[in-house]
């Protein structure tokens, strides 16, 4: 047995593992400017380790996998890398979805999908179709992706509900609100990862993050990989989690 295979057994036989594992992606163009590498070329190995982190997490039975793919705030990168992004998100998709299908993974996509270009939408949406019916790990992008506006979307859906008489303001609570974000019907994360070192939320998940238990790594996300994900893995197995009065309105599956 590989010493991958025996902390993966280890970390089965503890149990207690994260349903929901959503993942900031940090450090591609210091990985790439390390190297005298164009930021592309980090975006690129970047990938590598998308690969081996959705292949670890079914391995593992986590139930969602969510990857801050492109936010919102991205769009205001160089016009150059923003076109080198959507390209490589396209590509892929097309690469990979044979290997999603056969390890029986779905997949979602969560944010402004409208701001995204023709061909990067009709694929995401293609690749969802394609693998609605999978039933093992859930891998949920978040692209084009920002909490606030997220928020701002919940609210006024339901601020429109209470205008037109359908919804009265005492009927507003947390399960509602719930149902009104991009990631209605999935658990909130038990854990919350983010790479390169940097202690910031970044606007990712805000609601959803509220008992999250955080882990932050130094390596940066083109170095991330199996290795790096059971360490983030066991070392929540270790924390108490303590959710005080709340607990039963963070336990939705």
């Amino acid at each position: 047995m590989s010493k991958f295979e025996e902390i993966k057994s280890r970390i089965m036989a503890k149990g207690n593992l994260p349903r929901h594992i959503a993942i900031i992606m940090d450090g591609n163009g210091r990985w790439a400017k390390k190297r005298g590498l164009p930021r592309v070329a980090g975006h690129r190995e970047g990938i590598k380790s998308v690969r081996e982190i959705v292949e670890a997490c079914g391995e593992l039975d986590i139930q969602v996998l969510t990857l801050y793919t492109f936010s919102t705030e991205n769009w205001r990168r160089p016009k150059d890398e923003v076109n080198a992004l959507m390209h490589l998100l396209i590509q892929t998709l097309r690469r990979e979805i044979q290997d999603l299908m056969k390890n029986n993974v779905r997949l979602k996509a969560i944010g402004e999908l409208d701001s995204l270009p023709n061909a990067a939408r009709r694929e995401f949406r293609e690749g969802i179709e394609i693998t609605h019916a999978n039933t093992g790990l859930v891998l949920n992008l978040a692209l084009s992706y920002g909490s606030r506006e997220e928020i701002v979307s919940a609210v006024r859906s339901i601020a429109q509900d209470v205008r037109q008489g359908r919804l009265a303001p005492a009927d507003i609570d947390i399960p509602l609100i719930d149902n009104r974000l991009y990631t209605a019907g999935l658990p909130d994360p038990d854990l919350m990862i983010r790479t390169s070192g940097e202690y910031r939320i970044s606007n990712f998940l805000l609601w959803q993050i509220a008992y999250s238990e955080l882990f932050i790594s130094e390596v940066l996300w083109p170095d991330f990989r199996r290795k790096e994900l059971y360490t983030a893995i066991e070392d929540y197995q270790r924390r108490e989690r303590r959710f005080g009065k709340v607990s039963e309105q963070i336990s939705k599956v």
